[in-house]
């Protein structure tokens, strides 16, 4: 059975780079400061629980061209797991939408938990009948609910 966790919001720390989203908006700026995120203890403590019965599956709405930066700063933090799904590029559909086909994809191989920040997010989710637990533990900022909800950016 899989454990699978988003990573911004999740077990990253965005705040430091939010503003980018503000206008006028810099993606690229935003993304390339990912490498600088810091672990949030609240995420890191469960995806750890979760690992000691479960295979964990980072599921995000980064884009493919930081596959390598998100590997790098999830070993890094020492987060189990490296099966890594990122928004394929050209892809603007909303996180719900992008998410729920990963996770659709995933389905056969069992989801026990599925972990992410964003409310509408799970709501998909659980609708579509997936475990769902929302990561309450950082506030969201109203730009990064725009890239996620209407932007399909992050």
């Amino acid at each position: 059975m899989l454990a699978v966790f988003d990573i911004d919001g999740v077990v990253a720390d965005v705040r430091h780079r939010v503003h980018h989203l503000e206008p006028p908006k810099s993606w690229r700026a935003f993304f390339r400061e990912a490498a600088d995120d810091t672990l949030l203890a609240e995420g890191a403590r469960l995806v750890t629980e979760l690992a000691t019965d479960h295979e964990v599956v980072w599921l995000t709405g980064r884009p493919e061209w930081l596959r390598r930066t998100t590997a790098e700063w999830l070993a890094g933090q020492g987060l189990p797991g490296t099966e890594l799904h990122l928004r394929p590029e050209r892809d603007y559909r909303p996180a719900r939408q992008y998410k729920l086909d990963v996770l659709r994809r995933l389905a056969s191989r069992g989801i026990a938990a599925f972990v992410d920040d964003d409310s509408d997010v799970i709501d998909t989710a659980l609708a579509a009948g997936y475990p769902a637990v929302l990561a309450d533990w950082l506030p969201r900022d109203p730009a990064l609910r725009d890239a996620q909800d209407r932007l399909g950016r992050t």
